[in-house]
């Protein structure tokens, strides 16, 4: 990697929810200018861009992933004003924004949609996938992420239409070049405006296998899987091209794609330079590691040699094909990191700080997710009634149909309910956890008073602190932008160590993902003579003896080797 590097790949990215952030106006909801009083505090932190989940006016059916208008503010997150006040101020601090671009599927309460279920004849039914009835039912067999089928019939005009996700999210057709400048346009509405660039709601998806075949049933399900048929589909990548040409090249922007159901061989044909479409993908191999019988909402933990497989194979793909990796732990769609891939009991703030050392020193752009800065926990609600999720209703009601046990049932909405992520931010221990003045829109985490900012900047050995410094050391040595990855011990259940390698410098990382001490082999080809420990989460530098390390449990380390 010796060409220049772009300034995404050097940035360290905070992802913000809104509705859950802070309420400026004590309604219960986050909202912009709630954003936009925290700058300080994400400025402090040291991160460089901060995504936006959407913000677009929508009935919040999925939490704005429905949008009934793109160059629309919700009016419960503010106003156009607002928005507009929350990106100069934020550029005024150097921090830049990326907006999320949800244009797989709208709102059903889109003019668009209002007009194309009106009428066969009207443009817009064009902008819409429809299809006429297969022997009198669904044209295929596909089921929607968030519970039954992916067809909602229509009786006045006899077809069906497809929605992915909730039968108030139609899918748009993507096939009508008409509904491609509609979505270039809106990209220029918010990119002429100032922002800094987009994330892309599963845009993977946009391009369907227009023989819609049936999908195999997996995980138990009633419905068969619709990725066979909407995932990476015939055109996508022409799509993506042609969106770069009209509309991404013109600006100095990040782009990342959500990517469902792509591996890495897919995801080079997504980021490669060359190909001028995406700057960076998300992928979701490392999230379905602890997949089971019932797919997401089984009990399973990950292994980490399979943990170390999937993000070496990710690295050393991109490294080798002029790709770049988005690096993630978490996000609004998953649980808490330190619940799923570290330990939330008494070895809560040392494994979240190990989680951080072994994502932040890997090549790619670092997400933070609101939270995570703190060691945010899953949230052990005991009622399925204190969730909002709409996909963890409608887990919660199959499983009680096929008659699994509420013990089982309520564990598994514990493990991996959207809801984890999606608590309000705890900003301190006093009432509401200082979020809002009024009644939050969801639950607080119940450890709301253990675990929250204020206590986090009042302890320099925080989390807070920890992730400061690991950003930090992302903006200070360049081998963790270009150096190569190498995988040291790939079978070792308890151990992940790696090398980054430069024309210099190499960087040596070991972490413990154990609850128990555990000594680590380093290999005779590191040399240690005149190293450096960069950074470690243990209270005592540890020593190399014999070309070995000795990790307390989830104890981490950086060294410096020159």
């Amino acid at each position: 990697m010796n060409k220049k590097i772009k300034w995404w790949q050097k940035s360290v990215v905070y992802q913000v929810y809104p509705k859950s952030f802070n309420d400026s106006n004590g309604d219960g909801i986050g909202d912009i200018p709630g954003i936009q009083q925290k700058l300080p505090y994400l400025k402090k932190l040291g991160v460089d861009v901060i995504w936006l989940n959407p913000i677009y006016q929508s009935p919040q059916v999925d939490n704005g992933y429905d949008i009934s208008n793109y160059r629309a503010v919700d009016p419960e997150l503010g106003t156009m004003a607002e928005f507009e006040s929350l990106l100069t101020a934020a550029h005024t601090q150097g921090l830049k924004i990326i907006l999320d671009l949800v244009v797989n599927h709208t709102s059903d309460q889109h003019p668009w949609f209002k007009a194309a279920e009106q009428s066969k004849s009207d443009p817009h039914h064009d902008y819409y996938i429809w299809k006429d009835p297969v022997d009198g039912h669904e044209p295929n067999n596909w089921g929607s992420s968030f519970g039954g089928s992916t067809w909602t019939y229509n009786q006045a005009l006899g077809q069906y239409y497809l929605h992915l996700f909730a039968k108030q999210q139609p899918d748009l057709n993507w096939e009508n070049p008409k509904v491609r400048q509609e979505v270039y346009d809106l990209m220029r509405f918010w990119l002429d405006k100032g922002i800094d660039g987009f994330r892309m709601d599963v845009i993977s998806l946009i391009s369907k296998d227009p023989k819609y075949p049936d999908g195999p049933v997996i995980q138990n399900k009633k419905y068969g899987s619709y990725y066979a048929g909407a995932a990476n589909g015939p055109k996508v990548h022409e799509y993506l091209h042609e969106m770069y040409q009209q509309v991404l090249r013109k600006y100095d922007i990040m782009t990342v794609g959500e990517t469902p159901h792509t591996n890495a061989d897919e995801a080079v044909l997504y980021t490669k330079a060359s190909r001028q479409e995406l700057n960076m993908v998300f992928h979701f191999d490392h999230m379905h590691l602890d997949y089971g019988k019932y797919g997401k909402f089984s009990d399973n933990r990950f292994k980490l040699p399979d943990l170390k497989a999937v993000l070496s194979r990710w690295q050393t793909k991109m490294y080798d094909h002029d790709g770049w990796n988005s690096l993630y732990w978490s996000n609004h769609d998953q649980a808490r990191p330190v619940t799923r891939f570290g330990n939330d009991g008494p070895f809560r703030e040392k494994s979240a700080k190990m989680l951080g050392v072994v994502l932040h020193m890997l090549q790619g752009t670092p997400y933070i997710y609101q939270g995570e800065e703190i060691g945010m926990t899953n949230a052990d609600f005991k009622h399925i009634e204190d969730y909002q999720d709409i996909e963890t209703h409608n887990i919660y009601h199959e499983f009680k149909q096929k008659g699994l046990a509420d013990d089982f049932i309520m564990r598994s909405i514990y493990l991996k309910s959207r809801d984890n992520a999606r608590t309000p931010m705890p900003w301190n221990a006093h009432q509401n956890a200082g979020f809002t003045t009024g009644q939050p829109w969801l639950k607080l985490n119940p450890n709301y008073t253990a675990v929250n900012v204020a206590k986090a900047l009042a302890d320099q050995q925080s989390v807070f602190y920890f992730y400061q410094r690991l950003i930090a050391l992302r903006h200070q040595y360049a081998v963790i932008t270009t150096g190569k990855y190498d995988l040291l011990n790939p079978d070792d259940p308890n151990i992940y160590a790696y090398t980054r390698s430069g024309d210099q410098q190499t960087l040596l990382v070991v972490a413990n993902f154990s609850a128990q001490p555990q000594t680590y082999q380093i290999p005779a080809k590191l040399s240690f003579k005149d190293s450096k420990q960069l950074l470690s989460n243990e209270t005592s530098p540890k020593q190399i003896e014999q070309q070995q390390i000795a990790l307390g449990a989830y104890g981490a380390v950086i060294y410096l080797l020159n």
